[in-house]
């Protein structure tokens, strides 16, 4: 065997100790990386790769800006949120307190000099304690949403449901609401009554925005996951208002809660899925929902 023989034996060695330790690596980094995506997912920050290597270092300084745009998201979310705690119920307590205090003013007058029906100011103090104790209620409605319990439902079952459970509002506003999904077999893990809830938060939303029509489609992926779109061709929502939809609270309706939409979102968050304004325009508005 020759000298040439030797040096090519030692050349493939080296190209393959070279190929084997390269794959080794790779596969070490997808696993790094797979590992980070689904702490991610579980929304635990509290990780960092040790070794120092330009991917990692890598890695850690996408975790490090995600950890920060996550962080400034939450303190946004909590200035938005206290703002309107805040304007919510000042604007509730602040005609009892004035007109608590003009009562006792004038309850401190002579029968003949008193200006007040003191039952109209009690009346007037009593319905707006209601309306607080229903804010309130609500508050704790949109803070106890309970962990789902999920089971096997076909799609087609959930929104047949929901649309019989309409169908009489929709018959009296004159709204035509259709089911139109690409397959009739798509099959949900879900908490049914949880789900129904918002589609039915939705439909109640494009009617009271003066819908004609209301569309209910479905899809399924290569990866089965499930895409629901909620369709109306009703008034379009602001862009203003776009921004600020899902913000607890947040109403564009004079006698509107503010927490349907945020309460559909929390609600999608514990099914590991998503709800979004897709599209709002004169043509028509779509919220998309995503079932992984």
């Amino acid at each position: 065997m020759g000298a040439w023989t030797f040096i090519l034996i030692a050349i493939a060695v080296m190209a393959l100790t070279v190929v084997v330790t390269a794959l080794c690596v790779r596969e070490k980094d997808r696993k790094k990386l797979e590992y980070m995506l689904d702490a991610f997912e579980d929304e635990e920050y509290n990780f960092r790769f040790q070794e120092n290597s330009r991917y990692n270092r890598t890695l850690n300084r996408i975790k490090w800006i995600v950890e920060r745009r996550r962080q400034q998201y939450e303190q946004d979310s909590w200035t938005k949120l206290i703002r309107v705690l805040t304007h919510e119920i000042m604007n509730t307590v602040s005609p009892i307190s004035s007109l608590s205090q003009a009562l006792l003013r004038d309850a401190e007058l002579p029968t003949e000099e008193r200006q007040m029906d003191i039952k109209a100011g009690l009346e007037t103090i009593s319905n707006s304690s209601e309306d607080l104790i229903k804010f309130v209620e609500s508050y704790r409605e949109l803070a106890g949403v309970v962990k789902p319990i999920k089971k096997a439902v076909m799609l087609d079952h959930l929104v047949g449901k929901v649309i019989e459970l309409t169908k009489a509002e929709c018959h009296s506003a004159k709204v035509e609401l259709t089911y139109r999904p690409k397959s009739h077999d798509i099959l949900l893990y879900v908490d049914e009554a949880q789900i129904s809830r918002i589609f039915i938060n939705l439909i109640k939303n494009a009617i009271q925005a003066k819908a004609h029509h209301i569309m209910v489609s479905a899809t399924i992926d290569r990866d089965d996951a499930t895409t629901v779109r909620v369709i109306n061709d009703g008034d379009p929502i602001t862009l203003e208002s776009q921004t600020q939809i899902f913000i607890p609270f947040f109403s564009t309706k004079a006698e509107g809660s503010g927490i349907g939409l945020s309460l559909s979102r929390q609600i999608m968050r514990a099914h590991n899925g998503t709800i979004d304004l897709t599209k709002s325009d004169k043509d028509w508005t779509e919220f998309t929902l995503l079932f992984k």
